[in-house]
């Protein structure tokens, strides 16, 4: 056989550089930067990373710098280190390893409207590949509109797919109008009239600006004035169910002038509702007491999880299996509202997080109207990174949250607990407006609920009457979601003790509990 010459030889290989793909654009992992919502003065930014590569990633980081008068705000799914303008974001624990064609992602929202530059990925330059990237997601699909207000219609899809292996984010047209943008698979538009039918129209949009083309048009109608559900239960504080003696719930409303409870808590026993792990809710164990209350003009909030005992989501290994019992007590009480008391390793489970919030998602589908709240450890701050996890991944899974409700209690420091069981419920407010940032803020604080501990706290601090008058006034001037307080029995017995039956503190019987009860919404 002859040789090639050498200059047809150097001409080959001249045409093979130009023809081939750089390698950064294929078979390089690469992380791609997108703004999956915007509004005046901020955004909420992602960053997607593909495991393009043949083999295992085993932990990934993304450093870039904002420009002056730009910063991280709340975040998500990563680890943050911050030098000056230089912010470094590191795998957690549950998104480092990724396999070949896999991908992870994690988020923040800015204060300040300036974008990332100079990223990096596992210190080479971030690769982002949208310059070749032309192929558009699909389009989603079974695309419904429910849950609606005399304001308000949420509208819900199934996940539309891209050939990146992850979807930026969706956007949805109103009666043929500008497009809104959204994160998850749900969207709820406000501020609509009373009585009027509403057309919806969803696309999907992937990292490289590519958007499917829009979803067949669906339509809802809102409710009139006198068909608006109910509003929720101003004050609601909790009950240990589980004391001994069982507490009277209807004796406790008369003597205390409260209408409402927060009756806790249902745990899991295997895959299996339960009250405290003793009584199953399908028996109706204490309905004679939630017909009482419901009988004097009141209603009772079923609180699942708790500190003790574990959550039906860490307990059952699927969505369906979960839903099957959060319904089964729905059902059994004929409830209009739940909560979910969610502390400690559980607020930290990815799995169980998400599962639950599908499974809440199917559950207000089921029950049209259900008003559910998330109980969350909080700081004078806000809610922890995991905490604020907890309300993305419901939000993002289309449940519609009527209240997050923080455990003002416990923080474990020197400071006033009255300033700042108030100062909790304005950082988690702001901290809500970033993941609402369609609301009003009269939205938002009602979406703001607040439960103090009464008397001594376990780490010590006090938490007293001028306390609880000084956060009712705030709510009545912010207009809270919602006041509880931990724990009603305690009130009751105005003792001197154990702290999981006295305050520990000067009182008569039920004195909070009347200064609670002047809070109306």
């Amino acid at each position: 056989m002859r040789r090639p010459s050498v200059l047809l030889t150097l001409f080959a290989g001249l045409l093979l550089m130009i023809l081939a793909p750089p390698a950064s654009a294929a078979g390089t992992p690469n992380a791609v930067f997108s703004k999956t919502s915007t509004w005046e003065g901020g955004y909420q930014g992602a960053y997607t990373i593909t495991n393009a590569g043949s083999t295992t990633l085993s932990a990934w980081s993304v450093e870039f710098d904002l420009p002056s008068g730009t910063g991280v705000g709340s975040y998500w799914d990563a680890l943050l280190t911050q030098s000056g303008n230089h912010y470094t974001f590191k795998n957690r624990e549950y998104n480092g390893t990724l396999a070949p064609g896999a991908s992870a992602s994690f988020g923040w929202v800015s204060n300040g409207s300036g974008t990332p530059a100079g990223c990096r990925f596992n210190g080479a330059s971030c690769t982002g590949g949208s310059s070749t990237d032309t192929t558009p997601p699909s389009v989603p699909g079974g695309v419904t509109v429910g849950f609606a207000t005399a304001s308000a219609l949420t509208v819900r899809w199934s996940a539309a797919t891209d050939d990146s292996g992850s979807v930026a984010g969706y956007e949805i047209s109103r009666d043929g109008g500008t497009p809104v943008t959204a994160t998850g698979t749900s969207y709820t538009a406000t501020g609509l009239q009373a009585g009027t039918s509403y057309s919806f129209r969803v696309r999907a949009r992937d990292a490289a600006g590519n958007v499917s083309a829009y979803s067949a048009a669906v339509s809802g109608t809102t409710s009139t004035g006198s068909q608006q559900p109910s509003g929720g239960l101003s004050t609601a504080p909790y009950i240990d169910m589980g004391a001994w003696p069982t507490p009277s719930m209807p004796d406790m409303a008369s003597a205390s002038g409260l209408k409402n409870y927060t009756m806790a808590f249902i745990t899991a026993s295997g895959c299996k509702a339960m009250w405290f792990n003793a009584y199953d809710p399908r028996d109706g164990w204490a309905k004679d007491q939630i017909d009482a209350i419901r009988a004097a003009g009141g209603d009772v909030k079923v609180s699942f999880g708790g500190a003790s005992g574990i959550e039906l989501a860490q307990a059952c290994s699927s969505v369906d299996a979960l839903y099957a019992e959060y319904n089964a007590v729905v059902n059994a009480y004929g409830l209009k509202y739940v909560d979910f008391d969610i502390e400690g390793a559980a607020t930290a489970d990815p799995a169980s997080v998400a599962r639950r919030s599908q499974a809440l998602a199917r559950l207000q589908q089921a029950h049209p109207g259900l008003r559910i709240s998330l109980t969350l450890p909080v700081l004078p701050e806000g809610l922890t990174a995991d905490g604020l996890s907890v309300v993305q991944s419901a939000r993002d899974a289309g449940v519609d949250v009527d209240v997050v409700n923080v455990m003002a209690m416990d923080y474990y420091r020197s400071v006033d607990y009255g300033d700042a069981a108030v100062q909790a419920a304005q950082s988690t407010f702001s901290q809500l407006k970033s993941l609402y940032p369609g609301r009003t803020d009269a939205q938002v604080w009602a979406m703001v609920g607040v439960t103090p501990m009464l008397g001594q706290n376990d780490d010590g601090h006090v938490y007293d009457q001028a306390d609880a008058r000084q956060l009712v006034s705030f709510a009545q001037d912010k207009h809270l979601g919602e006041l509880a307080f931990w724990e009603a029995t305690r009130d009751r017995n105005a003792c001197t003790g154990a702290l999981y039956q006295c305050t520990n503190i000067p009182q008569s019987p039920y004195e909070f509990a009347k200064i609670f009860a002047a809070y109306s919404g």
